[in-house]
């Protein structure tokens, strides 16, 4: 079916299409120039406030929302009695938008910005309360959140997937089954939640993550006289207005014609009635119609059309009865016509029966108000809740582990104590088969606090620690990919580092280096508090990708290493290192080789600091940093690994921290969690390293596994 029938409501048919004719508003031709339509209905009422109305064009949009009829006829009248009326005022008759799904405005400010200047963000949620539930026969009760309205605009099937996608995924924790009860008594979606699971902070986490809460972007632009105009609620109500006068004036100047031409036929008859043996005497006298005609216009000073009336007249009129009707009629059209004049001659009496339209129009087709609008002392209790889950936030510790495989987990101190205890009862081997995920990076931080995701193409994210799902008990946690927006490929090595914003690192700088060696500085400040968009924070080229991210300062040096053994080392300042802006791609850090890659990043502070290098076959050792010249950004470096193997290169390069543990997995997915103290160190000095023979690295795994398991290491 190409094209589908509609019935009006009754109200469009009453307020938009009555008495529509070309002596209301202005017809044109249509697309194909066979028929006339109007170039504007002759509405009674403001439909693109009351409707609301989108739409996009070259170089604009609009977007403006629905409003509640009575209010907005109340304050069509207000402004009617006073142009001069204030926008305070203004605002109390019409408090914001009315939108037919229902919800609630959360925020008056967008209201009010949009009603002053044309545009504003208006933030609405859906309608939901706790309830318990019975989930089924023989089980316990539990706390649910039920949630009987939405927000403009958003689908409900499409939220329901929604929050599985995210539950499924990881990314919103505390719900245990989500219920879809509506009928057609109303809406009624049932999100059952698990036993331990906060209702409050489960809730907050829905309007984050969720359309559940959602902002509604007004921009009422609209053509003012042909012409595009973003304008103001006061504007829009008052171009109504003067059109509503336009056309009520066209209409009355149509009607006092129409009444005037009855009025003149009504006269004629009258006197034709006052006169009538004349009348039989000329009409039997005369030849044929025009010469009684004529002689009824000279006789009787009538119009050419009064005589034609009289000459159509039946003669049913001449019964009593007909001559009161018409004398009635005559009387009638007279008074309509003095009104008419009088309503065309004072604009204040026009007025009055514009405001005397409209309380009509509102008495037959006023509706309660839908969305509810937060009072002041709503917004204040909502906000002390939430501060308070922020303060429970802010005073919880936790542990994040990122994994091997690109997972997250989180533990609060006290759990993640007791799995250390746990594991720490199994010392009898350091190199094992390996079945779940390894760590390889090991935070603590506060709930409040951020973690920064840098992306191998070169985008920074944030995250909460407290969107980080709680691990469970035989859980491996989820992938970090999933905690960032869609635009994130769903790969596991998709992000290149991640690191937890803590205050004292603040007032340090991201270095980042590319696989090609591309290196760029950028303060850490920037990236806090980002928005679900992220920023970009190095722009990657030629099939390039961020492949080392560190933290430094002014004053700290970078020693970079490539898959040939060299490192380069050079100390961070403006002239090697400057600051950059987030679109730059940044200068080259160490010159490659045709064969060769960047194995790795390190910033250290002080010469007594040391560097570990390992080899894909297996071989390590610890070089100090006094050990390496210092030289310029750019330059080609020192050989400082000798490979007892050709095919043997560098693929790590790591700081050397005392006191703590270097973890090593292989291809064969075996792992071994070492001491650093295990790794031998290299005492000799520069010169020694400048030498021709630099000293040899020891097999690191030789004294732990059989031979096979030195080739092919991936340190991690």
């Amino acid at each position: 079916m190409r094209y589908t029938e509609t019935r009006l409501s009754p109200i469009s048919n009453e307020a938009m299409l009555t008495d529509i004719s070309e002596a209301l508003v202005d017809f044109i031709d249509n697309f194909d120039s066979s028929q006339q339509e109007p170039v504007v209905l002759p509405t009674q009422l403001p439909n693109l406030l009351l409707n609301g109305c989108s739409g996009i064009a070259v170089g604009m949009a609009t977007n403006i929302p629905p409003h509640n009829l009575g209010e907005v006829i109340d304050g069509l009248v207000a402004l009617i009695d006073r142009p001069n009326l204030t926008d305070e005022e203004l605002f109390r008759l019409i408090p914001g938008p009315d939108f037919p799904t229902g919800g609630e405005i959360i925020d008056t400010e967008g209201i009010l910005e949009a009603y002053r200047t044309g545009r504003g963000s208006i933030p609405m949620r859906g309608i939901s309360q706790f309830e318990e539930v019975r989930p089924g026969r023989g089980r316990q009760r539990r706390n649910a959140i039920v949630v009987t309205e939405l927000p403009y605009q958003v689908n409900k099937a499409g939220w329901i997937e929604k929050i599985a996608q995210l539950v499924n995924a990881n990314k919103l924790d505390g719900i245990a089954d989500i219920r879809d009860e509506s009928d057609r008594e109303g809406m009624r979606v049932v999100i059952e939640l698990k036993r331990e699971a906060p209702a409050q902070r489960v809730l907050q986490d829905l309007y984050r993550t969720t359309p559940l809460q959602t902002n509604f972007g007004v921009i009422m632009l609209a053509l003012d006289n042909g012409q595009p105009r973003q304008m103001s609620l006061r504007e829009v109500m008052q171009a109504f207005l003067d059109f509503r006068e336009t056309t009520l004036t066209r209409h009355y100047q149509h009607q006092l014609e129409k009444t005037e031409a009855k009025l003149h036929i009504t006269e004629g008859l009258l006197t034709a009635l006052n006169n009538l043996d004349a009348i039989i005497d000329i009409l039997r006298n005369a030849p044929d119609g025009t010469t009684a005609k004529q002689e009824f216009q000279r006789q009787f000073n009538l119009s050419e059309r009064q005589a034609d009336a009289i000459l159509a007249m039946p003669l049913r009129k001449l019964t009593g009865l007909e001559r009161q009707g018409l004398q009635t009629e005559f009387e009638e059209l007279t008074q309509r016509r003095a009104e008419l004049q009088r309503l065309l001659a004072d604009r204040r009496e026009l007025l009055k029966a514009m405001k005397k339209e409209l309380r009509s129009l509102r008495k037959k087709f006023n509706d309660p108000r839908r969305t509810r609008i937060q009072s002041e002392e709503e917004r204040a209790e909502e906000s002390q809740q939430v501060v308070e889950i922020i303060a429970e936030a802010v005073d919880e510790e936790a542990i994040l582990e990122f994994t091997q495989k690109g997972y997250v987990r989180r533990f609060s101190r006290k759990a993640y104590q007791r799995r250390q205890a746990r594991q720490s009862g199994n010392t009898n081997t350091k190199l094992h088969e390996v079945e779940d995920d390894i760590p390889l990076q090991v935070e603590p931080a506060l709930a409040n606090q951020e973690v920064l995701a840098i992306t191998r193409d070169g985008r920074a994210f944030t995250l909460t620690v407290a969107d980080i799902p709680a691990h469970p008990r035989q859980g491996k946690g989820v992938p970090l990919v999933n905690l960032l927006p869609d635009s994130v490929p769903a790969d596991a090595d998709a992000v290149a580092a991640q690191l937890v914003i803590h205050n004292t690192s603040l007032e340090q700088d991201l270095v980042l280096v590319t696989r090609k060696g591309k290196i760029k500085r950028v303060p850490l400040r920037e990236f806090t508090n980002l928005t679900g968009r992220g920023l970009t924070v190095l722009k990657v080229k030629d099939e390039d990708e961020v492949a080392y991210v560190t933290l430094a300062q002014a004053g700290d040096e970078i020693v970079l290493g490539t898959s040939g053994g060299r490192l380069l080392r050079f100390p961070i300042d403006d002239d090697n290192l400057p600051i950059m802006g987030r679109a730059a791609q940044g200068p080259q850090g160490i010159r490659l080789g045709k064969q060769e890659t960047l194995a790795g990043c390190v910033a250290v502070q002080s010469n007594n600091d040391c560097v570990l290098l390992m080899s894909a076959a297996g071989y390590a050792k610890r070089l100090p940093v006094e050990a390496l010249r210092v030289a310029k950004r750019g330059d080609i470096g020192t050989q400082s690994f000798q490979f007892s193997q050709k095919t043997d290169h560098l693929v790590a390069l790591r700081p050397a921290q005392p006191h703590s543990f270097l973890t090593v997995t292989t291809t064969a997915d075996r792992v071994a969690i070492l001491p650093i103290s295990a790794v031998p160190r290299q005492v000799a000095l520069a010169r020694a390293i400048a030498s021709s023979n630099p000293t040899k690295a020891k097999p690191l795994l030789k004294s732990f596994a059989p031979s096979p398991l030195n080739k092919g290491l991936a340190t991690k």
